[in-house]
């Protein structure tokens, strides 16, 4: 169920009675990463993780930090444009109540529609402050508990066969416990990439596939009916976004179960495909959803449908990665986890936050608010702009 702190304003009526916390300064940052390969799925390649921060601080001293990557093929969003609009919505946030998250984000939605990414750093940083002032650790402010092992796959970029089977050993010889594939290519080629990389791995380590809409329905259908004997945990977005009312056959055919990723952005995405009867599970990233606010209500969708999730990101830092892990945390529903690409990243500029076991296992900090931030040091050198 959604946490009583994050029912919409007109339902809360002890946000009235509670002192605000006022949003005194925003500050914006380019923060741009390499990566230690290049990151390759259907869509195109990566070399950099080019990403947006937001610190908000409050009158009453308390900061908080998010951060988003946008992706210009999945959510129309790059650094730049995140740069920009993060503009508009801080001047419209100052003297905001940052405890009033519903109502900071009737403000954003009221100021530009999209831009989900942006807002979901926004987002980020509000529920650091709120659960921060509430003394409790993000996942407790949600109404979770730290009780369940996070369990992180590792993802295999797309590439020759022989250099994916490679990529692939190497993953489960550092000790990882799920291997996740990018495919959506050729449907020949996808499958001998599947075939080299169970070779490789053998066929009890799961493995989860992507295609990032790569196919279209029919060669889908050809290419899961062909993966069946190969032990695939499950497919994410399959075909095209906007072809989504072809899932519904392609659902009721495919041996193999199909999670909406792409096609399913927020919580009114998540109805329409509930709807449809469209998929088995949904992947909720923050940057897609908006945020932590709107991805409780998908999460509270889908366990009313009993539609299971996992929980990815972009190429966020352990920053945004670690308000994904508490996310995961409030809901026994969230039982897979896809953060693997703070691990890509050459150097680490995140203080706190998840740390990884050898075996992929993700430790959630105890302590109040998202328990993550960015230097001082690491921040003044960045573009940065302020509004007051």
């Amino acid at each position: 169920m959604i946490h009583p702190k994050l029912i919409p304003i007109f339902h809360q009526p002890f946000v009235a009675m509670s002192p605000a916390v006022l949003i005194t300064k925003v500050e914006i940052y380019k923060s741009r990463i390499v990566l230690k390969e290049p990151f390759k799925i259907s869509l195109g390649i990566l070399t950099h993780a080019e990403n947006v921060i937001v610190k908000l601080t409050t009158d009453a001293g308390i900061t908080g930090f998010g951060e988003c990557s946008p992706f210009l093929t999945i959510n129309g969003e790059s650094m730049d444009t995140c740069f920009i609009v993060a503009q508009y919505l801080g001047k419209t946030l100052i003297n905001k109540n940052a405890l009033d998250i519903a109502g900071c984000t009737v403000v954003m939605e009221k100021v530009i529609y999209a831009n989900n990414s942006i807002k979901s750093a926004f987002d980020m940083a509000l529920h650091d402050i709120a659960a921060h002032h509430a003394g409790q650790p993000l996942y407790e402010f949600l109404g979770g508990t730290n009780s369940k092992t996070l369990i992180t796959d590792y993802t295999v970029s797309i590439d020759d066969p022989a250099k994916m089977a490679s990529d692939a050993a190497r993953i489960k010889a550092n000790g990882f416990q799920v291997i996740k594939v990018k495919l959506g290519q050729r449907i020949d080629l996808d499958l001998e990439r599947m075939r080299r990389i169970r070779e490789a791995v053998g066929m009890e380590i799961p493995i989860r596939i992507d295609a990032n809409q790569g196919w279209d329905p029919q060669s889908a259908l050809t290419l899961l009916n062909n993966l069946a004997p190969l032990n695939i945990q499950h497919c994410e977005e399959p075909i095209p976004r906007w072809n989504f009312m072809a899932l519904p056959e392609l659902k009721k055919k495919s041996p193999i179960r199909l999670m909406a990723d792409e096609s399913c952005c927020d919580q009114h995405d998540a109805r329409r495909l509930i709807d449809l009867d469209a998929c088995d599970l949904f992947n909720v990233k923050l940057g897609k959803s908006g945020g932590i606010f709107n991805a409780m209500q998908i999460a509270e969708i889908a366990e009313n449908h009993n539609i299971s999730i996992q929980v990815g990101g972009f190429l966020e830092s352990r920053l945004a990665f670690t308000a994904a892990a508490h996310f995961a945390l409030a809901s026994d529903n969230i039982i897979y986890c896809d953060f693997d690409t703070p691990l890509m990243f050459v150097d680490d500029p995140v203080s706190g936050g998840i740390e990884y076991d050898r075996q992929g296992v993700i430790s959630v900090p105890e302590i109040a608010g998202l328990g993550a931030s960015f230097s001082e040091d690491y921040l003044q050198d960045l573009e940065s702009v302020s509004v007051y």
